[in-house]
């Protein structure tokens, strides 16, 4: 009863996070809802799991070469989650197919093998990888299963850094997915990238050790399982608390288009230009800490497409740096008015979510802390 309930239990972590995960591109963030997606692979590998310890001998079989897929999935999908934390927009077939090249094709190498290998010798060979040595199809089967396992290997080490090199690059822009919450610290790109390393030499040593030698061992089981189960918890939660970016102030201004070749706007463009004045400059919708392009768009009735290319072309600005721009402004006009406002209230008051979107935002455009910045501003009264 207790390893079944065991086996269950990253099941239902899995199951319920990449539920609660998913949702509509305004109110969640993209790579939120990936994150839900991922999910599925580890639901599908605990699935197989189950039957092969519950056991469910007569139905695990149809079941080994998705346990497999899956396997080899992980780390890649995981690292296309790294990567839509950091520098890509958004998934798509054309910029992470390559990641999931070699698994497809492994997996696919393997399910042909047990296709062709005769039923009694498949179903024996997969609860005694000893059985049938002198089958051919046997042997090939045997070295897919060590070349999925050498593979797997590779994909724990190379996403694992290739996750570390992102965040040590890009870790404010990941951070700015919890830029409402005021640690400071920028730990949750790297909890999450530790959460998936507990887990994944985890799962090599329950690999080295094999599913026959860990059958009969319910306290391996039961400590494997524990791990699992938490490091997915985890990896959910800290998906769970991200939201739709929070536009902070960013030093990569796009620059297409030089400032003094800025090209006239047409009619179209005026009039949306004019509309979105209007919701910056008298509707003040930047004082919302959760606003992003899509928000805009939706108030002006246009695309994103359109109003990225009008900011840039009037302003020379990202949206980031052009929102925050208006957001400085409010920040001035509250020092000026009463000098004694924490920084607290401050970043609830200008739109910027969090004390660490502040800072960041000020240092960005002043190269100064908000302490100095604000006796700057206190010593030059032609701004105050």
């Amino acid at each position: 009863m207790i390893r079944t309930i065991i086996l269950l239990l990253p099941i239902y972590i899995t199951l319920f996070w990449s539920i609660a995960l998913a949702g509509n591109e305004k109110e969640h963030s993209t790579p939120r809802r990936f994150l839900g997606k991922f999910m599925i692979f580890p639901l599908l590998i605990f699935i197989s799991h189950l039957l092969y310890f519950a056991p469910y001998p007569k139905i695990y079989p149809y079941f080994d070469v998705v346990l497999q897929y899956a396997s080899l999935m992980v780390f890649p999908f995981y690292y296309i989650y790294f990567r839509l934390l950091t520098v890509d927009e958004k998934c798509s077939v054309k910029a992470h197919a390559r990641f999931l090249a070699i698994p497809t094709l492994i997996a696919s190498l393997y399910g042909a093998g047990i296709l062709l290998t005769p039923k009694i010798e498949y179903r024996t060979w997969l609860f005694d990888e000893n059985a049938y040595p002198h089958s051919d199809y046997i042997r090939f089967l045997n070295t897919m299963r060590m070349i999925i396992r050498i593979t797997y290997l590779i994909q724990v080490v190379v996403s694992v850094l290739a996750n570390y090199l992102l965040i040590r690059k890009y870790r404010v822009k990941a951070e700015q997915y919890y830029s409402n919450l005021q640690d400071g610290k920028y730990n949750n790109a790297l909890m999450l990238n530790r959460s998936i390393v507990f887990m994944g030499i985890a799962a090599f040593i329950f690999t080295l050790l094999g599913r026959q030698y860990l059958f009969s061992q319910n306290a391996l089981i039961y400590a494997g399982w524990t791990v699992f189960s938490a490091t997915l918890f985890i990896i959910g939660y800290m998906g769970i608390k991200q939201k739709a970016i929070n536009p902070t102030f960013d030093l990569e201004v796009d620059n297409q288009l030089p400032a003094d070749e800025v090209k006239q706007l047409s009619g179209t463009q005026r009039k949306i230009l004019y509309k979105m004045l209007l919701e910056f400059e008298e509707k003040k919708i930047y004082l919302n800490s959760q606003l992003n392009i899509l928000d805009v768009v939706q108030a002006v009735g246009t695309n994103r497409t359109y109003i990225s290319t009008i900011i840039n072309q009037q302003y020379n600005l990202n949206f980031c740096a052009f929102v925050n721009s208006y957001r400085m402004e409010e920040l001035e006009r509250i020092i000026h008015e009463n000098r004694d406002v924490s920084n607290e209230i401050l970043a609830e008051c200008c739109g910027f979510g969090s004390v660490n979107s502040l800072k960041r935002a000020v240092f960005a455009k002043t190269g100064m802390s908000v302490s100095v910045w604000k006796k700057h501003l206190r010593s030059d009264p032609a701004r105050l």
